[in-house]
């Protein structure tokens, strides 16, 4: 489980203990089942940043009486998203890695997304190991998000010229790739995460060690592959 997400897990559970009282602990009779337990939030909650995640149990605190399941949790957040379109912080930038080096060529999920990564630097965030420039990128995101809830267009730039079709290699890559390990696209895009950052880089060579460790957690048995084609 990466170090971000057990301590959002850990924030979670204590803010749902604090609200809940003996209503929490009567949900768990060991710790062993709140340690199996926060392990499938993390799982199902991957993805979503600090700011979603405490006004998602905000959310909770006004309308429910009881500790929320999983499925309602998530339902919860994407409403919330649902309002203005808004990504997680952390789907948004790894959106904008995944796309730094032709931001103009891709279709983005929502404008707030290529906004906050033509602030961070398209080649910081090609480059630089997330604990450098996520940071950043959270600031200039959350700027963003305000915008827009503010009722601000940020349209982004049409591209001019002929499509390049090479822009969408890799991207095709890791779709047919998970296809093949039969692998949902948010799975797959998240393990080959690594083939964005320069080959031969040691950031590059840090986020497939990470995804080596993720293919264990998961508990899958297939091979990571060096580079695309």
């Amino acid at each position: 489980m990466p170090l971000e997400t057990k301590a959002l897990v850990n924030m979670l559970f204590a803010r749902f203990m604090a609200i809940y009282g003996h209503k929490f602990k009567s949900c768990f009779e060991t710790q062993d089942e709140i340690r199996i337990a926060k392990r499938e939030w993390a799982l199902s909650l991957r993805g979503y940043g600090e700011r979603e995640l405490v006004s998602a149990i905000d959310h909770c605190k006004e309308q429910l009486a009881w500790m929320p399941t999983i499925s309602e949790f998530l339902k919860i957040l994407h409403e919330q998203e649902g309002n203005f379109g808004l990504p997680g912080v952390l789907r948004a930038y790894e959106e904008a890695c995944m796309h730094a080096d032709r931001p103009t060529r891709h279709p983005w999920s929502h404008p707030a997304v290529y906004q906050a990564g033509r602030a961070t630097g398209w080649f910081r965030l090609r480059s630089e190991e997330q604990r450098r420039v996520l940071p950043d990128f959270r600031y200039n995101y959350e700027v963003m998000s305000r915008r827009v809830r503010e009722g601000e267009d940020l349209s982004v730039p049409v591209a001019v010229g002929l499509p390049d079709g090479r822009s969408n290699t890799l991207v095709a890559f890791i779709q047919r790739w998970g296809e093949e390990q039969a692998l949902a696209p948010e799975v797959a895009a998240s393990l080959l995460y690594y083939l964005t950052k320069p080959k031969g880089s040691r950031v590059r060579d840090l986020y497939r060690g990470a995804s080596e460790k993720k293919v264990q957690q998961l508990g899958l048995s297939l091979e990571l592959p060096l580079d695309y084609q």
